[in-house]
């Protein structure tokens, strides 16, 4: 096995395009778990990217009103201000990530790239609509978030392309993420949600980890929440909190397996996002 170690973005690209079949490694935290389990092998080359200083930065267009996040900013950096103030259900799913020492090394773009249908950083993602760049020798191109996941660890790259940085929205209503699992702390999501309100549009999002072969959006209970919303005072009746719930439940698709069966699954994204809607709003006039 060989390491190449790039520092530029450019220098990356050209490896991988002349090793489509190499190894790309982020912070590892996912290959060396999948590595030391014996379920994956190394390719002959390894393009280590931690050096790669354009995967290293991020940016925020208050005009555009997006931050751009590069692929190699890690969990740690988001989850300190300013990106935790700009971006909070992404600052919250990072907090949840595994150890200080997994959340210093492990990164978004690793995390997009794995796409575990369990990645904290997901459905924050799929909520809030992320644009992906996405690079090679050949050029880029911009894709959505819900064009770029497509299964169970699968994505829509190219064996010769890579994740550059993703985009996300500024959104002015109040946002935020929660999962579930075997135990309190470092641990895999057996469910997750994330919810995020836009008061501009006066539209909700809600998107699920955990329970379907990728991220799910709920368009159904996203659309019930929003007519239910009194914009105006934020305020929202507690029957509608309730049927929001059931249309999270029903739009889940869990399998049953060694962490968790899917009954529970289903019924835990339920009480995520019912837990998420108080949060972000009052019900019958009483902050929840």
């Amino acid at each position: 096995m060989t390491l190449a170690v790039p520092t530029s973005l450019d220098d990356a690209v050209r490896l991988l395009d002349e090793h489509p079949d190499a190894m790309l490694l982020a912070g590892g935290t996912d290959a060396m778990v999948e590595i030391n389990d014996g379920h994956r092998r190394p390719a002959s080359l390894v393009i280590a990217l931690n050096r790669v200083s354009d995967l290293r930065s991020w940016r925020h267009d208050a005009d555009a009103g997006t931050v751009t996040i590069g692929a190699g900013i890690t969990y740690t950096e988001l989850m300190e201000p300013p990106l935790a103030t700009l971006l909070p259900a992404l600052a919250e799913a990072s907090r949840t990530v595994g150890s200080p020492q997994i959340r210093n090394a492990g990164t978004l773009g690793g995390n997009l790239g794995t796409c575990s249908p369990a990645g904290d950083g997901l459905p924050v993602l799929s909520a809030l609509d992320a644009k992906v760049r996405i690079v090679s020798a050949d050029g880029e191109r911009d894709a959505s978030i819900h064009d770029v996941m497509l299964g169970v660890k699968r994505t829509s790259l190219e064996p010769n392309e890579l994740i550059a940085e993703i985009t996300l929205p500024v959104r002015s209503g109040w946002q935020g993420y929660a999962k579930v699992g075997v135990r309190n702390a470092m641990v895999i999501a057996v469910a997750s949600a994330c919810l995020a309100v836009d008061e501009t549009n006066q539209s909700v999002a809600i998107a699920l980890g955990s329970v379907g072969p990728t991220v799910i959006r709920c368009t159904e209970a996203e659309q019930h929440l929003a007519s239910a919303v009194d914009w105006d005072t934020g305020v929202v009746d507690h029957d509608a909190i309730g049927r929001v719930g059931e249309l999270v439940s029903a739009a889940s698709s869990p399998i049953t397996d060694h962490r968790s069966t899917a009954e529970y699954r289903r019924h835990a994204v339920g009480v995520l996002a019912r837990r998420l809607a108080r949060r972000a709003f009052t019900i019958n006039g009483v902050a929840a």
